[in-house]
């Protein structure tokens, strides 16, 4: 089934360039004296299968107004250039993002998400803003997460700016959601999940409900990007809702 364009007419804006180290200053965050600060949700994707899972969240986030820091490990740009067929390069990320978000999970285009209030940073630079707790964010989302990130996250290892981020979002008492994309389970992995939840973060395995009246690939996928926005208190309109009448679906 044909998918509409949730992205709205914000996805035919003009796009500004921002990023990191390599993006336009006109949009940075301001100082404490009377201006805007400029809070966003970090997303952190790590190289488990379900890049269609990052990419509703993504435009999910936008599409609710949220600013957003993107990070891309190395291994999940191995992902999505495997599920997508999409390189994602430090120097064309704009360009290389608009087609991932454009994309379904049908592997046609069907969005067009407004990205000039996305940030990206590499997932190697270490000095980067999440990677410090004085940094202005909301929160942060990590989807689709590995059992390697997942034990990264849970024992501290700050191996990369994905990782750092994390532990810097924890120890802020900032929303964590650790969107695991694995199956089956291990023990160990198990045991680093329980770790996160005590420490303060949601642990949310990428498991869809049906009982939307999902029709369409996209729909199980928009699901569970509407309970990670849930997770971090973010109003969408991605799926109905339970509300206690069986066959509501028709």
């Amino acid at each position: 089934m044909e998918q509409h364009d949730r992205s709205g007419p914000r996805g035919r804006h003009e796009q500004h360039e921002q990023s990191g180290r390599h993006g336009d200053p006109g949009r940075q965050e301001r100082d404490g004296r009377g201006g805007r600060v400029r809070r966003p949700w970090v997303v952190g994707v790590s190289g488990a299968s379900g890049t269609p899972y990052a990419a509703a969240t993504l435009r999910a986030l936008l599409d609710a107004g949220e600013a957003v820091d993107l990070v891309v490990s190395r291994a999940a740009r191995l992902t999505v250039l495997d599920e997508t067929g999409i390189s994602f390069r430090d120097g064309h990320w704009r360009d290389d993002l608009a087609g991932w978000l454009a994309r379904g999970a049908d592997g046609k285009d069907h969005f067009a998400p407004d990205l000039s209030d996305v940030r990206y940073w590499p997932a190697g630079d270490l000095a980067a803003g999440p990677s410090s707790g004085s940094y202005p964010a909301k929160g942060m989302i990590v989807v689709p997460a590995s059992t390697a990130s997942v034990a990264g996250i849970a024992l501290g290892l700050s191996k990369d700016l994905l990782q750092r981020a994390a532990s810097v979002t924890l120890k802020e008492r900032r929303a964590l959601v650790v969107a695991v994309r694995e199956t089956p389970l291990s023990g160990p992995t198990l045991r680093q999940m329980v770790a996160l939840d005590e420490a303060g973060a949601v642990v949310l395995p990428v498991s869809p409900g049906f009982y939307a009246g999902a029709s369409h690939i996209q729909d199980l996928v928009d699901f569970v990007a509407g309970r990670i926005l849930d997770a971090v208190g973010v109003p969408h309109a991605l799926y109905r809702r339970w509300e206690g009448e069986l066959g509501a679906h028709g």
